[in-house]
């Protein structure tokens, strides 16, 4: 561009947009992140963590929904293949709309994954034709009719009612929109279906049964259907009804409460026209209980959750939303926080993967190791010279680093497999004193000695109080349990336990010393015992029948049962020991359950109060960083009027006249109001007012 002119000018040049960076995953996880040193690579560790965790998560799901999806595709062939049948109960079931009832449970957010798998099997598997509404968006019939149209016909629809301004801007982006009627979608299916049963002249047509139904049917699924107006949803099956012979539809009911919402919603002249069966599917705590079955009560992922950090999780699914997909994602926070916030993180791996990047720390890193309070407390133990080499020689510290992560690894193979055994012996003693779930059992080791406990006692004795087939099939479980697991320490105890199982199958054919009987033992001191007696003489007699009854000769399963009942208790206090006796258990463990509870489930007053006071608390801007009682110049709008409402709360007056204000207004009155009294109108140098003048935001509507 030239800038010569004939008269003097200004030439103004618009400088080129510079196109902004678009910051990566990994940049945002270093920003601000303990230990920038180690930083990228403990984003690849969790990144790699998470991503096994979300896949295994996947795989579960499906297979936990598996049985009740395949028991609707069953249904919904089974209905097709019905209406092609000639005979006469046939045609009066095929004048009835097939309905699925699913019963899902009242975790409504883990829904919409469910019904999304099912469509696709649907869609996959037995017909193309698959619509699936929301009561949010079905506010009137018409809308709920547009909806199915729309997402079955793939195109847009038009409602009578519309008004003519948006039907001319709609119709320059959408050159072909249908008329809002299921007469409009039977034409539409008629078509579809003829292109589709037309073969190629000169070749011979397949058999339908091998080809699947010529007629597949049209599936509307109601993911919510408790949220449903009743009255759009009754004019809707009655509208159904009477295209039910053109027309091969098929209902799917979400359903979060119970099976009777039917007959509340709709009445009897409407439900009679569906052909309802009900579907169940496992409960979500059955479903929460496999999460952590195969998420956390494992060896194969290297990250911890602490007792703490669990309750918080499991106190959340089971008093506010019984969201299991809520509970993955509060494991994702913890890992997300854990390798965010701990430097030695790096060092939460694969075994092999954990030793290599020890002997990569460099003499920061082993400065945090050395300040870890079970390492401290493992120095403490060891003799002086040993104190010294760990404290000061940094090679030897990463010699002794390698064998406490092996110790580690260990601690977590021999843990899970004794957590099962013990809680297949006893969840289902009477009252259940160590909890009916392992996750209750879990929580009470991670927090203390289990062995301690009053509960252990009391389960402990109502074991010695089993019977014979009884106890020998709980250990043959524990035996189960165990013989997949790798350690030499379980082998060995594996070896022990067939040995005890052995000796208790022995029992039957060997010919046992007959015990002396209950009779006997009680009523020999009592022979001696004079009809008239005193109370000194009583007394006697009924210690001398006490010391007789702990003398009694214990039977041979008796003295196994207590021998195999004593090898569990040595397993118990040998591999359930809490994490926090482990060296370097703050690597795995992730301990912050304030942080956890604050993302997931904070006070929603709590929140907006604290997002107000402090907007750093949640932004975690450095420039919206202060002292107390301060605002910062870059705080948002609101958060300067709420200061000052603070200050100055007394002296606002509203006079509104019954009319709403919109949120603009009501700052704009509150801050002039409050600079007026406080005399701060036209000061330049005031913060709050400069600061208002200067945010275009405030002043918009």
């Amino acid at each position: 561009m030239s800038t010569s002119s004939v008269s003097k000018g200004c030439f103004v040049f618009k400088p080129s947009a510079k196109k902004k960076k678009t910051l990566s995953l990994a940049d945002h996880f270093i920003h601000g992140c303990e230990g920038a040193e180690n930083s990228e690579k403990r984003f690849k560790l969790c990144q790699d963590l998470w991503d096994q965790i979300k896949t295994d998560t996947e795989v579960l799901q499906d297979e936990l929904n598996r049985n009740i999806l395949d028991s609707l595709l069953d249904f919904t062939r089974k209905c097709s293949s019905t209406r092609q049948h000639s005979d006469w109960a046939s045609q009066m079931r095929a004048s009835e709309i097939p309905t699925a009832a699913l019963v899902l449970g009242v975790n409504v957010p883990d829904h919409d994954m469910t019904f999304q798998s099912l469509s696709d099997l649907l869609q996959q598997s037995v017909t193309p034709y698959v619509a699936s509404v929301q009561a949010k968006e079905c506010g009137a019939l018409k809308h709920l009719i547009k909806r199915v149209l729309e997402r079955l016909m793939g195109t847009v629809v038009t409602v009578d009612d519309e008004e003519e301004e948006e039907a001319e801007q709609t119709s320059a982006q959408h050159h072909k929109s249908v008329h809002c009627s299921l007469s409009t979608l039977c034409d539409w299916y008629n078509t579809k279906t003829k292109k589709s049963n037309t073969g190629t002249p000169g070749k011979k047509r397949s058999s339908p049964v091998r080809d699947g139904p010529q007629q597949p049917p049209v599936v509307i699924i109601f993911k919510d259907l408790e949220a449903f107006n009743p009255r759009v949803l009754q004019d809707f099956i009655l509208i159904c009804s009477r295209y039910i012979e053109r027309l091969p539809l098929m209902f799917i009911f979400g359903i979060a409460t119970s099976p009777s919402t039917i007959q509340h919603l709709l009445p009897h002249s409407v439900s009679s026209l569906l052909c309802i069966e009900l579907f169940q599917s496992l409960s979500c705590t059955q479903h929460l209980a496999t999460v952590i079955d195969k998420l956390i009560l494992t060896k194969q992922f290297p990250f911890k959750l602490n007792g703490k950090v669990m309750q918080v999780l499991i106190s959340i699914f089971l008093y506010h939303d019984f969201s299991v997909r809520k509970f993955i994602k509060g494991i994702q926070l913890a890992l997300l926080e854990h390798f965010h916030s701990q430097p030695l993180s790096v060092l939460c791996c694969k075994k092999k993967e954990a030793l290599l990047n020890v002997m990569q720390l460099d003499h920061l890193d082993l400065e945090r190791i050395r300040h870890l309070l079970s390492f401290k407390r493992y120095v403490e133990k060891q003799e002086p010279r040993e104190q010294v080499d760990l404290l000061t020689d940094d090679t030897h510290l990463k010699e002794v680093c390698q064998k406490l992560i092996k110790d580690l690894h260990k601690y977590h193979k021999n843990y899970y497999p004794i957590l099962r055994c013990l809680h297949t012996l006893t969840s289902s003693l009477p009252r259940y004193p160590l909890g009916k779930q392992i996750r209750e059992l879990h929580l009470i080791c991670l927090e203390k000695n289990v062995w301690e406990s009053e509960d252990y006692q009391s389960a402990m004795k109502l074991l010695k109080m089993l019977a014979k087939d009884e106890l020998i099939a709980l250990l043959q479980r524990c035996a189960e349990i165990l013989q997949p697991a790798k350690s030499k320490k379980i082998k060995s105890a594996l070896v022990q336990l067939e040995d005890m199982l052995t000796k208790f199958k022995q029992l039957d054919t060997v010919a046992a010393e007959p015990p002396p009987t209950v009779e006997d033992s009680i009523t020999s001191p009592l022979k001696h015992l004079q009809k008239k007696t005193d109370l000194a003489q009583l007394q006697k007699t009924l210690l001398e029948m006490n010391e007789s009854r702990r003398a009694k000769k214990l039977s041979p399963f008796e003295v196994l049962r207590n021998e195999a009942l004593e090898f569990i208790d040595s397993l118990v206090k040998s591999h359930l020991s809490p994490p926090e006796s482990q060296v370097l258990n703050e690597v795995c463990y992730y301990t912050s359950s304030a942080t956890v509870r604050r993302h997931l489930n904070a006070t929603p007053r709590t929140s907006i109060q604290a997002a107000l006071n402090s907007p750093f608390y949640y932004l975690q801007n450095d420039r919206l960083k202060t002292e107390d009682g301060t605002v910062s110049n870059a705080a948002p709008d609101i958060c300067i009027v709420y200061k000052l409402h603070l200050e100055c709360g007394r002296l606002i007056t509203f006079t509104t006249g019954w009319k709403p204000m919109p949120l603009w207004f009501l700052l704009l009155r509150v801050t002039i109001q409050i600079l007026t009294i406080s005399g701060k109108w036209m000061r330049s140098n005031t913060l709050v007012s400069s600061e208002l003048c200067r945010s275009s935001n405030f002043w918009a509507s």
